[in-house]
């Protein structure tokens, strides 16, 4: 193992400037056994760095090489397995646990006591030795002294003497002193022993003048030892004097203690002084209440401004001293007990004052404006109620105060002015909405009909006489007609567009008055009760739910009387809608008066209506005046779907008269009559969609109708029923140009079209009727295989029996059949729609088609003839052209 050490010394970590300090042969566990050798080394060179270092013998030849290094600072653990048995197996934990088994128990244990003197010596860190025996950390091993090559004086272990620990760096001064010497003996790097000796000689002479030198200065020695003992003398009177006097200061100190304590018993008693005298300045200055306040709150005057003022101001300095936040312990001051209870006193007196005071101020308001109602039931208008918001917003400040002191107060106060607001607005509205349905029927005597009874205007129309106003209102409209249809019963009023504007204003009017009186008074609840309206999503759900029940507002609030934003506007919504309980009812009533007047007054209701909805949720979605609206743009939307479906069940229930001809059906005038008056009404509506919608609602009952009438007609040909009707509904929608109704529009003018053709084909058949015949034998010759040229060789269709019927239509008679023809159809047709010559004109070009077509079939199947027709197409022209004349 030594000529082992003294090769890896010499042939790896000599060049590495490196010095072998123990080594172990290992091989690694559980695998195939190939030994490698394990080194702990150090650095020659300062710092010191300690290495572990695995050799291997190489496989191509006999000599060592390095293969792994470890740095001793990476090494977490040592486990050498077992610390009682012997047992060659040991781990090392780097950065990551390497197992190895040593030849040997003796080189494990002294390659392991190596690791921990190392460790000590340069580390210092905390590496676990664990199942290692403790005498092996204690004592270094005996084999240590092997553990170097010799020639190396390396003694890693021995004695108390640390690993290494020959070796010690020169600082410069002995590092300058040795090259000096040096420089003195040239034979110093040469001859080593004879500079030794040298050195030695040199020692041996400094020594003996050493010597002699110390002989020579025995005598300024004794002199010395004199004056020391002298010194010492003097020092022991010193401190005989010094003893005298610290027993003469004594008596000094303990009176100087004596004032020190008394002294700092004053500052004491100073500093508590100065404490007590801020505790009660701070109670005087936030719990003292000026008796100018106290007055106030006591006798002043709740019916001035300067009064109210001053109250003001002294109710919140009297918020303050009892808001004021109190230092532990001064509750149980006898003085502040007292100040509390006064204040506590004059909180409850003056809370009750205002009390009393707003609620005779709320009495009084109602009987003021009781005595305005009577100039405001003739005009059209409601009255007005700024002067008392503004009489009464003086006081906000105080209703502050009276919700954050008593909210008990504060509650009675809301309900009481809720019920007196709302018996007040209860009769301005009932009256202003009188006076609007006097208006919207006319007379007095005029509104009996309507179900208006004197001056109070109430409604007391039953379900009978609704249904009496519809067949009156429509009755008048259909009167022209009726000895042509029995309409049945009619939605759509008679009244004429000055009657319907009439209306329209006064409807926008009421919700014009409606509006402002609404908003002016959610507004000033806000003010006034100091609710805070914030902007709220519609659903949103409500903390702190409120109810109206049986005239009181049950409010839930938290100790301190504060409220979250959603609860205070659920608030002001339900104070709104106590007060104005009358609003929704009062409008539904008015709706329906206004349907019963004219069944197309919900077309204006609607728009109207719609727009002050839209307007009022821009503003609150979630108030009380978008609320109402809301619900009553409901109503006002189931009765237009009814009008809608009315007219539809109308056109399903008409009846024709079987003595007349029909002409343009009433329920398609009537279509265009909506069509007009709805487009004037809803120009630039926000409610167009639901227009659209009636639109193809009712546009397809007038299709499907037409067609119904046109085939039960039988006075009047099914074409001409159709064809003048979808010319009509075609020429409507053309000139209003409505966008929803464009492929309609398109299937109108395509049935016309096609209806026109078809009656002019059916009634031109009857003129030219033999010729007809014949030649329609003649095309199913051709159908059935025959050329055409061989046609005139057919018993039934030769040469002569074509002349025989040719001879039968001579010019005149064709004329004659002709004015025949036209009479006919002037008397299917109706003067209204103007569509004769229209008729007339097509009959000439289908006439023309036919005579060219007779003409073709001469010339095709009996060629060389000679055959013609008896008249020309300028006779044909002038034939059309003279009976129109005639006509």
């Amino acid at each position: 193992m030594t000529a082992i050490k003294h090769a890896l010394q010499r042939d790896i970590f000599t060049p590495n400037d490196e010095r072998l300090l123990s080594i172990v042969n290992v091989c690694k566990a559980g695998k195939k056994k190939r030994n490698c050798f394990l080194c702990a080394t150090v650095t020659t060179e300062r710092p010191v760095q300690v290495n572990v270092v695995k050799v291997k013998k190489s496989d191509k030849g006999d000599f060592y090489k390095r293969q792994t290094a470890w740095v001793l600072r990476d090494l977490a653990v040592v486990d050498a397995k077992d610390a009682i048995k012997e047992n060659p197996e040991f781990d090392l934990h780097f950065e990551k646990v390497y197992k190895w088994v040593a030849s040997s128990i003796a080189e494990k244990n002294t390659f392991i006591s190596c690791i921990w003197k190392l460790n000590q010596r340069y580390i210092r860190k905390k590496i676990d030795f664990i199942n290692v025996s403790s005498q092996l950390l204690e004592e270094l091993p005996k084999v240590a002294e092997e553990s170097v090559p010799s020639g190396e004086n390396q003694n890693v272990a021995g004695g108390d003497e640390e690993v290494v620990d020959e070796y010690q760096e020169l600082n410069a001064r002995e590092e300058q002193d040795i090259e000096i010497m040096m420089e003195g003996c040239e034979y110093a790097i040469s001859n080593a022993e004879a500079f030794a000796d040298k050195l030695s000689r040199e020692l041996q002479v400094l020594d003996g003048a050493n010597i002699h030198s110390i002989m020579a200065s025995e005598k300024q020695v004794n002199i010395l030892m004199k004056l020391l003992d002298e010194a010492l003398r003097e020092v022991d009177q010193i401190e005989v004097k010094l003893s005298s006097y610290e027993e003469m200061l004594q008596s000094v100190k303990e009176q100087m203690d004596q004032i020190s304590e008394s002294n700092h018993l004053i500052h004491l008693s100073n500093t508590n002084n100065l404490k007590l005298l801020s505790e009660i300045e701070f109670l005087v200055n936030h719990m003292d209440l000026a008796k100018g306040h106290i007055k106030a709150l006591q006798e002043g005057d709740l019916s001035s401004s300067r009064g109210i003022e001053a109250c003001t101001n002294a109710a919140d300095a009297l918020l303050q001293c009892m808001s004021v936040t109190l230092q532990p312990g001064h509750e149980m001051l006898h003085a502040v007990k007292q100040q509390q209870q006064r204040f506590s006193d004059l909180r409850e007196q003056f809370a009750r004052r205002l009390a009393s005071h707003l609620n005779n101020v709320f009495v009084q308001q109602g009987h003021d404006q009781s005595s305005t109602l009577a100039q405001h039931s003739i005009e059209l208008t409601l009255p007005n109620h700024h002067p008392f918001h503004r009489d009464l917003l003086r006081y906000a400040k105080l209703m502050e105060w009276l919700k954050n002191t008593d909210y008990g107060k504060y509650e009675g106060l809301t309900t009481n002015y809720m019920d007196y607001l709302s018996r007040l607005y209860d009769r301005e509205i009932k009256d202003f909405f009188e006076v609007a349905k006097i208006k919207m029927t006319g007379a007095t005597k005029e509104g009996k009909k309507f179900g208006l009874h004197g001056s109070s205007g109430k409604l007391t129309g039953s379900t009978s006489s609704l249904n009496k106003l519809s067949v009156q209102s429509s009755g008048n409209r259909r009167s022209q007609s009726s000895s042509l249809l029995d309409m049945g019963n009619m939605s759509a009023s008679d009244l004429d567009v000055a009657d319907r504007t009439k209306f329209d204003k006064i409807f926008e009017q009421v919700l014009s008055e409606l509006e402002p009186l609404c908003l002016a008074e959610q507004d000033f609840i806000s003010k006034f009760f100091k609710l805070q309206q914030h902007l709220s999503i519609p659903g949103t759900p409500m903390s702190d739910a409120e109810e109206v029940d049986g005239g009181t507002l049950s409010r839930a609030h938290n100790t301190g009387g504060l409220q979250s934003m959603s609860s205070e506007n659920h608030m002001i919504r339900q104070m709104m809608i106590k007060i104005f309980r009358c609003v929704e009812p009062e409008l539904n009533n008015l709706i329906a008066l206004g349907d019963k007047i004219d069944s197309f007054n919900s077309l204006y209701m609607l728009v109207k209506m719609s727009h002050h909805v839209w307007t009022a949720q821009n503003v609150d979605p979630t108030s009380f005046l978008s609320t109402t609206l809301g619900n009553v743009l409901v109503t006002v939307k189931r009765n237009f779907d009814k009008c809608i479906s009315n007219q539809i069940k109308q056109m399903e229930d008409v009846k024709i008269s079987k003595k007349s001809k029909v002409g343009i059906l009433p329920f398609v005038a009537e279509f265009e009559e909506f069509a007009a008056l709805a487009e004037s009404i809803f120009r630039n509506a926000e409610r167009r969609g639901d227009l659209d919608k009636a639109y193809l609602k009712l546009i397809r009952g007038v299709f499907t109708n037409v067609e119904k009438v046109a085939n039960e007609s039988q006075k009047t040909p099914r074409d001409v029923v159709m064809m003048e009707n979808f010319h009509h509904i075609f020429a409507t929608l053309s000139r209003l140009k409505i966008s929803c109704l464009e492929a309609e529009k398109k299937e109108a003018k395509q049935k016309y079209t096609d209806h026109l053709q078809s009656y002019v084909i059916y009634s031109l058949g009857q003129p030219l009727e033999k010729l007809n015949h014949f030649f329609e034998g003649v095309e199913a010759r051709v159908a059935q295989g025959v050329r055409e040229e061989e046609v005139s060789y057919q018993l039934a269709f030769n040469k002569q029996e074509l002349r025989k019927v040719i001879k039968e239509y001579p010019g005149k008679e064709v004329k004659k059949g002709l004015d025949n023809l036209y009479k006919k159809v002037d008397k299917h047709l109706c003067e209204e729609e103007n569509l004769l010559q229209v008729v007339w004109h097509s009959m000439q070009d289908e006439f023309i088609r036919q005579y060219k077509h007779f003409e073709g079939l001469i010339a095709r199947c009996y060629p060389g003839s000679g055959i013609t027709m008896e008249f020309t197409i300028q006779d044909i022209l002038d034939y059309f052209s003279s009976i129109a004349q005639s006509h």
